[in-house]
């Protein structure tokens, strides 16, 4: 039996859930109402349908329930409302109790249910009366979610030093591992403050170039190798991968960059 999958996506950069699009004639920017185990939540086509003729392995597909009409949108600025004054209640809460934890978003689900809290902490948090004053005030369910500081990066967005929008917060569907040795293989300053993004954790764009610079750098003699070069032997001490360039140290001491292509064979 052919299935109509389409891609739905909930919040700018976020993951994209593949739904049964049924009858509906959808193409990406349309909004959306979809059936989740939350309850009906509003997305937006992210992926555009494709006919497959197996599901994959998993439970079955939820369901677009409807297109989104004016209505929704109207529910959805209520909500932002509602979510702008509970952040401002759970704030003063935290203050009175004396909590030490960062409050820095809250979402409420479509129909208004529910709200998620979301908090940075060092350690463990005892918020059990924090838990009662949200629900006496509010009225609804409750939820507090503490998620790294990378995830809060995410969702509050910001300005990295490229002067570009966070590509966390932009484009970026989840986090690869970043490290040291990334910076290291890129020639890059190790200085944490020049490798570190706005939430203090290694730049995500390390990762973009880092297998270019490792397949480049496979053509090149190592660094501490001695190779010959058109002004003598010398030891290999830099790369410029990117230009296939080396710097060796000759024996009296001066340094060169020279072409990958003047370099003969290292010697023994």
């Amino acid at each position: 039996m052919t299935t109509k999958i389409v891609g739905v996506r909930f919040k700018p950069a976020g993951k994209v859930y593949d739904f049964d699009g049924g009858a509906f004639v959808l193409a990406p920017g349309d909004d959306v109402i979809v059936e989740t185990e939350q309850g009906l939540s509003f997305g937006t086509v992210a992926a555009p349908p494709k006919l497959v003729e197996e599901l994959p392995p998993g439970p079955p597909l939820k369901k677009v329930y409807r297109l989104a009409t004016a209505r929704d949108l109207e529910q959805l600025q209520k909500n932002a409302a509602d979510e702008k004054a509970a952040q401002a209640f759970c704030r003063k809460c935290i203050k009175e109790l004396g909590l030490q934890m960062n409050l820095f978003a809250v979402e409420k689900s479509f129909d208004g249910s529910r709200a998620t809290f979301f908090f940075t902490a060092d350690g463990r948090v005892d918020f059990r009366q924090l838990l009662k004053m949200l629900v006496k005030e509010l009225g609804v369910r409750i939820e507090m979610r503490q998620v790294g500081i990378r995830n809060q990066a995410k969702m509050c967005g910001g300005v990295g030093r490229c002067g570009r929008e966070l590509c966390c917060a932009s484009y970026l569907e989840k986090f690869e591992p970043v490290s040291i040795r990334m910076a290291k293989e890129q020639s890059l300053s190790l200085n944490p403050t020049k490798i570190s993004g706005q939430c203090g954790r290694l730049m995500c764009c390390l990762v973009y170039e880092y297998d270019t610079y490792m397949d480049l750098k496979r053509s090149l003699p190592r660094i501490g190798s001695i190779v010959k070069t058109p002004s003598g032997d010398g030891k290999v001490i830099r790369h410029n991968a990117v230009g296939q360039r080396l710097t060796v140290r000759l024996a009296d001491g001066s340094e060169i960059e020279t072409p990958l292509g003047t370099i003969q064979e290292p010697t023994a």
